[in-house]
């Protein structure tokens, strides 16, 4: 993939979106970053920003002509009704990857833990996951990532769009409580992670789990070599600080996922370790 093409960052008004295109100008990348809402910073130098909605695939497609990678950050960022979610995306990803087919771009996807979120944490019984495990989402949020994912290998199979997907665990400055020291991913091993990205010479059809390098960590085996990727943080320095810090919910400490598993919930008890077996 050519560097000196321009670089596509949808969602870049969000936190991560706001990081990233610190970051990436910083290292020299030529940006063009998209949001539905203004961007709430000073432009970075080489960054053009413009307000788009996902849904718009003729803005989309115009957005991305010419760009080598599009980094894939846009739509819903946390669990709402099924009908919010539908738009920005599941339609707004196929422009998306419609784009990248068109421009031959490499394609980065935010997605998310919550497309696996109902899988047991290994303390509470389960098993530590590979990236090629069963989705299990916990959440319309999840379902849209696992649908991503799922979109992601069909334009590499169908059409040789090469694509990533960042199943992110908690990417925020700090974990906020102990699921968080097995799922927090630093701010600064997800800008190495999109470097590597970039820079990768091959790529197809990638997962990659999206958390530092935690000792206590839910996930193991990915496709990180491929890239050159290795996390350099390591949550356990806040394992004094938050190692204490649970929910009074039992869907939450149980599943991977957290809080998400535990909004709306109407089971009376929890499905057997076993359920998704199929022997």
């Amino acid at each position: 993939m050519s560097d000196d093409k321009p670089i596509l960052l949808t969602g870049a008004s969000g936190g991560l979106g706001r990081m990233l295109a610190r970051g990436l100008a910083g290292l020299g990348y030529r940006l063009r970053l998209t949001d539905i809402a203004p961007f709430p910073d000073a432009m970075p130098e080489g960054a053009a920003f413009e307000r788009a909605d996902l849904e718009d695939g003729v803005t989309i497609a115009r957005l991305a002509e010419g760009v080598s990678h599009i980094l894939h950050f846009g739509g819903v960022s946390t669990n709402q009704p099924f009908e919010e979610i539908f738009g920005p995306n599941l339609r707004g990803l196929f422009h998306i990857y419609e784009a990248a087919r068109r421009e031959g771009a490499r394609v980065a996807f935010a997605s998310s833990n919550h497309s696996i979120g109902f899988h047991t944490r290994p303390e509470a019984g389960g098993d530590a996951l590979d990236a090629d495990c069963q989705f299990r989402p916990d959440s319309f949020y999840g379902l849209s990532k696992a649908y991503g994912e799922l979109m992601g290998r069909m334009y590499w199979d169908k059409h040789g769009v090469e694509n990533i997907n960042y199943r992110i665990g908690s990417c925020f400055l700090e974990p906020i409580d102990r699921r968080m020291l097995s799922t927090w991913l630093s701010q600064g091993d997800l800008l190495r992670l999109v470097q590597a990205t970039i820079t990768a010479p091959v790529l197809g059809h990638a997962v990659i789990w999206g958390c530092s390098a935690n000792p206590q960590s839910y996930w193991e085996q990915d496709h990180r070599g491929r890239i050159g990727w290795a996390p350099q943080d390591n949550a356990e320095v806040f394992r004094d600080k938050v190692g204490q810090i649970v929910s009074d919910a039992p869907a939450n400490e149980r599943h991977q996922g957290g809080g998400y598993c535990a909004q709306g919930y109407s089971r009376a008890t929890p499905p057997p370790l076993d359920a998704f077996d199929l022997d």
